[in-house]
């Protein structure tokens, strides 16, 4: 690495190295969404309509914003969400990022749409790992896909629940650009007929932690708990697949209280800062996830360029706790927040004030 990533101050300066970096295609892959984009305006618009309650004169000398997940240490609530064809952002995608995610000390959820292949990826760091896996495949196919994972030592299992059909994402279409794992796809009757009972049979096989992501209702939710679920992933695939859904944040009181603390909670779709992460947590998610974060700091840097997000997450995450009067992030929780107005358009970059508006190219 040519570049020393402790100079860039704010991930703002990271997103437009991304940009310089990435050609129209994979800009447009990993900064869009499906069709109108609504669902993913809809992402920052529910963390733009929260506002902090602080608390003052509270000793804030030692802030600790490490938390535990799945048993596992991590030195912030903020995991590395599945992305697929991670490669295009760094040649060696998916190694890449768990090698950031073990540098920093967090952990790196590994989506099966990317590369390079599962077992590479799992020896790329020691640090804990868990894995993503689409369904792609028959019964055989599946259970081969779980002793794999088990060999290679993953401490959690996921299935995505949330792409019964691949959405249309029109950024990437005007660019005329597919993803890698979209230039062979496979049989979408694979991930069309997965029900409860297929989660049953995967979960029982995979006997490993067990997390569904895209969970958006509290009814789905009370399902998961009742199926015995570990992780509740509360997602929209950051606006990517159903247009018009709610912001994750928005679903987020609802499941929590349908969960009743028989799981942990995962939060993705628009994490952009320190504050949004806050937020959610103190709402009740136990972690959140990033994507976009995720690429922006691979496209800039590989490995370098996402740890330094990560540490600059960090740094926004403590100055956060402290300036509301928090130590520990098991102190957060409701009424450190209420509802607000938004004073800005919510959007894939407003999170950065010296940023384009979308679209610009």
């Amino acid at each position: 690495m040519d570049q020393d990533f402790s100079k860039y101050s704010t991930n703002e300066q990271i997103i437009q190295r991304a940009k310089e970096n990435l050609a129209q295609g994979p800009w447009d892959y990993l900064v869009g969404a499906s069709e109108s984009e609504t669902t993913m305006r809809r992402n920052r618009q529910a963390f733009d309509s929260k506002a902090f309650r602080p608390r003052v004169l509270v000793n804030v000398s030692h802030i600790d914003a490490s938390s535990t997940f799945i048993g596992h240490k991590l030195r912030i609530p903020v995991m590395l969400a599945p992305i697929g064809s991670l490669q295009v952002f760094t040649p060696d995608g998916g190694a890449e990022a768990t090698k950031a995610a073990g540098a920093f000390g967090t952990m790196h959820v590994v989506s099966s749409v990317t590369q390079p292949d599962l077992e590479i990826t799992a020896r790329a760091t020691e640090f804990p790992k868990s894995y993503q896996l689409y369904i792609h495949g028959d019964w055989g196919w599946t259970l081969e896909m779980i002793s794999r994972v088990k060999a290679a030592g993953y401490v959690g299992f996921c299935i995505t629940v949330d792409t019964a059909n691949y959405s249309r994402r029109e950024r990437p279409m005007l660019s005329n650009w597919k993803p890698v794992s979209r230039r062979n796809p496979p049989d979408p009757k694979w991930a069309s007929s997965v029900t409860w009972d297929t989660i049953d049979r995967i979960k029982s096989e995979a006997g490993l932690p067990f997390m569904l992501k895209g969970i958006a209702t509290a009814e789905d939710a009370k399902l998961a708990v009742q199926h015995g679920v570990d992780v509740v992933w509360v997602s929209n695939h950051g606006g990517r697949q159903l247009d018009h859904g709610q912001g994750t944040l928005e679903m987020l009181p609802e499941i929590v209280e349908a969960v009743g603390g028989q799981a942990q909670i995962v939060l993705d779709g628009g994490i952009q800062r320190g504050t949004d992460v806050v937020k959610a947590i103190a709402m009740g998610a136990d972690a959140v996830a990033i994507g976009k974060m995720q690429g922006w700091g691979l496209a800039a840097g590989g490995s370098d360029g996402l740890t330094r997000v990560l540490e600059i997450l960090e740094e926004e995450i403590q100055i956060a706790m402290g300036l509301m009067g928090v130590t520990e992030v098991s102190q957060l929780n409701s009424n450190y927040v209420c509802d607000a107005l938004p004073v800005i358009s919510s959007h894939e970059m407003s999170s950065w004030v010296n940023m384009p508006e979308p679209r610009i190219r």
